[in-house]
């Protein structure tokens, strides 16, 4: 796309925000409702896959962290493949040889999910769909397919709603490191700007020091908030997303104006294409309410009063297939949507394929339990609302990045529905015992009379009772099963 075409492109956003319901501004973006189909998914999968997903190493940062000096990405590259071999010499090997759309989609619903959103670019600047803003695409080289377009055709004939994301901005800077890692390299050429981006900087030195200063001091200038724009606008005009994710950088203050025009754009055209679409944002990118905030490896102190998102990855330590990777347990996973769900939130889970297109079997059984699991206990999960309280047992701090939670067999997370209160005990192995307190007979918050309890996993309830301590339970036998079990507690 030329310079031309991009203004008259800049233009276009402008007159359907001029003509349309929603403009940029705050007060109006605040009337665009959440979608119903958000509200009830509860549950969504994220793909990482693109050029990262070849050397498979550490993290999908690959690209940035080969060209910082004192990290193991950068001298695992050095030993491996060299100076003199480029982040780009990664492309070709990029194949996707045994990518089905189908299968994946097939994947995701056995999960249990109801959405599925595919990274559509990441910070390395490389599309996984095709767009003339740029010739760095996956239909142009590497796996030369419509990964989205496949992706979204698939979802649409199988019934799983098709969302993506777009970690545009960051690619700023995001590979400032080979300017100053102090050996030639691509990112130092100008013939290949296009590809690496501007990779502004603000520091001499390369270093973990300036490696974990990231963004910091960086300024976008206005021509890169309007590639922003412009790429952002070309992607939903494209593939008509349900919903868009955002990375962080967008926080950025200087991004405000232009996120305040996507915003009107997105939701304009939503009206013209009859659908329900939302945003998904981190930190303070959007104002309270405009679109849905997202927390990333955390969560929420409380029940938040608007729907909101907590994603994370099947792997402690990165979002893409890496042969490093320490993959969570299936019951670790299954507590953490329960958290956020229990919180009025959305749960979504990233899996991250091999550069091929398959999943490691590592993902495919965590896959399989979640969705036995799901189906067990879809009655307390999707239809239900968070209850008057979230849970009880060991307090958490609401933050990003503090997911690794010690749960005892004291936690429980609670969900509702009319005349039903669900309560989940997320430990349960080895357990014949519980005891609720919340639903204590002296507690002021319960006045309900429980006419049955059963679990929806089968175990058998030899008693229960009401006491001063809580709603106490006994098991026939001890619970056998490590994921989080559920109780159904009929109430009038």
């Amino acid at each position: 796309m030329t310079a031309e075409q991009k203004q008259a492109y800049l233009r276009r956003i402008d007159a359907v925000n001029d003509q349309g319901v929603y403009k940029p501004d705050w007060q109006s973006l605040a009337n665009y409702p959440v979608p119903q189909w958000y509200r009830d998914a509860k549950f969504g999968i994220f793909i990482h896959w693109g050029i990262y997903s070849v050397p498979a190493y550490f993290s999908e940062w690959y690209c940035r962290l080969m060209y910082y000096k004192g990290n193991p990405v950068h001298w695992h590259h050095l030993r491996k493949y060299g100076k003199n071999f480029n982040y780009r010499d990664f492309i070709p090997m990029f194949r996707a040889e045994k990518f089905s759309a189908e299968e994946w989609v097939e994947l995701v619903k056995s999960s249990g999910a109801k959405f599925l959103m595919p990274v559509g670019e990441h910070h390395d600047g490389f599309k996984m769909y095709d767009s003339d803003l740029s010739e760095w695409t996956s239909v142009h080289m590497g796996p030369k397919r419509d990964v989205l377009g496949e992706l979204k055709k698939a979802c649409d004939e199988n019934g799983l709603i098709f969302s993506t994301s777009s970690h545009r901005a960051e690619h700023y800077w995001f590979l400032n490191g080979g300017k100053t890692v102090g050996y030639p390299n691509e990112t130092q050429n100008d013939a290949y700007r296009s590809f690496y981006g501007p990779c502004q900087n603000v520091h001499k030195a390369n270093n973990l020091y300036t490696l974990l200063k990231q963004e910091h001091g960086i300024e976008p200038e206005a021509w890169w908030l309007e590639d922003w724009l412009v790429s952002s606008c070309d992607l939903i005009d494209r593939y008509q997303p349900a919903s868009l994710f955002f990375d962080w950088w967008v926080s950025y203050k200087a991004f405000r104006p232009y996120m305040k025009k996507f915003l009107a754009y997105y939701y304009n055209r939503s009206l013209e294409w009859g659908k329900e679409v939302c945003v998904y944002y981190k930190s303070d990118a959007v104002m309270y309410n405009c679109a849905i905030f997202d927390r990333e490896r955390g969560q929420l102190a409380g029940i938040s009063p608007y729907i909101w998102q907590g994603e994370t990855s099947t792997a402690y330590n990165a979002w893409s297939y890496c042969t490093t990777n320490h993959f969570k347990k299936p019951e670790v996973i299954a507590c953490n949507l329960l958290d956020v769900i229990s919180k009025n939130g959305c749960f979504v889970l990233n899996l991250g394929p091999k550069a091929d297109g398959t999943f490691c079997k590592q993902e495919q059984d965590i896959i399989l339990e979640l969705g036995n699991w799901t189906k067990t206990n879809g009655e307390a999960i999707w239809g239900t609302e968070p209850y008057k309280v979230f849970g009880e047992g060991k307090k958490q701090k609401g933050a990003s990045f503090t997911e690794h939670f010690h749960y005892t067999a004291k936690d429980f997370r609670f969900t509702y529905k009319t005349g039903v209160v669900y309560a989940f005990s997320l430990k349960p192995y080895g357990k014949s015992r519980f005891c609720i307190k919340t639903l204590a007979d002296t507690m002021d918050t319960f006045h309900c009379v429980i006419k049955n309890i059963r679990v929806l996993s089968g175990n058998k309830i030899s008693q229960y009772k009401q006491t001063k301590r809580g709603l106490e339970i006994q098991l026939a036998e001890k619970a056998a099963q490590k994921m989080p079990l559920c109780f159904k507690i009929e109430v009038e």
